[in-house]
């Protein structure tokens, strides 16, 4: 995983900062030792109905905080995406 503690700690404090709730996972090409670059991916499930803003905030916060483009994919029961799937089978939890 390309993500040390403090970008975890740092993450993990900003997702729960506006989902309280949330099970957390660190995807894509941040989970390859092998691979360089890329974007944060961290995927979220969270029981909160309304996500839009949190969304917004959370993707703000992350990019400010870890100087890197970042991108969310949230999963609040309301629907089912392939992204989920994958991110959940591929990823690694830090929550």
């Amino acid at each position: 995983m390309r993500m040390n503690s403090e970008q975890v700690e740092l993450s993990v404090k900003v997702i729960r900062k506006y989902f309280a709730d949330a099970a957390v996972w660190l995807f894509g090409s941040r989970v390859d030792d092998a691979r360089k670059g890329g974007d944060f991916d961290f995927y979220i499930e969270t029981a909160l109905p309304d996500i839009a803003l949190p969304m917004a905030r959370t993707r703000g916060d992350l990019t400010d905080s870890l100087g890197m483009k970042v991108d969310l994919a949230v999963n609040n029961h309301t629907g089912d995406k392939p992204i989920f799937h994958i991110a959940r089978a591929n990823g690694i939890r830090l929550t």
